[in-house]
């Protein structure tokens, strides 16, 4: 059985290793782009279903890198909320060029 992650501080390098290929972790930048166009979309235009019509289609993206390119399970499925929040960090950390020594900090290297 594996063991249950009982703060965010155990979860954020879990995370990161789940997303050890820079492939995955491009879908998922792609994913949050993709959010953030859709909330600016329906704040410009009052059109807030569009959120929501965006979001399987994200999922869809991000989930297809876990299975194919990553070959694990995506962590939303047992941690969904840190999950959510660590993708707007990861893409935080490597849109300020932070994304290496981050990997680094946690020995973070590419699956085979």
């Amino acid at each position: 059985m594996a063991k249950t992650i009982a703060s965010y501080g155990e979860f954020w390098p879990f995370y990161l290793a789940q997303h050890s290929k820079p492939t995955t972790r491009a879908f998922h930048y792609a994913g949050v782009l993709g959010f953030m166009a859709a909330v600016l979309y329906a704040g410009l235009t009052g059109e807030w279903w569009a959120i929501l019509a965006t979001l399987p289609i994200l999922y869809a993206c991000a989930w297809f890198s876990h299975f194919a390119i990553e070959h694990n399970r995506p962590a939303t499925f047992t941690y969904p909320a840190w999950s959510l929040i660590s993708d707007f960090r990861m893409f935080a950390v490597a849109a300020t060029g932070k994304m290496a020594a981050e990997l680094e900090k946690y020995q973070i290297r590419p699956r085979a």
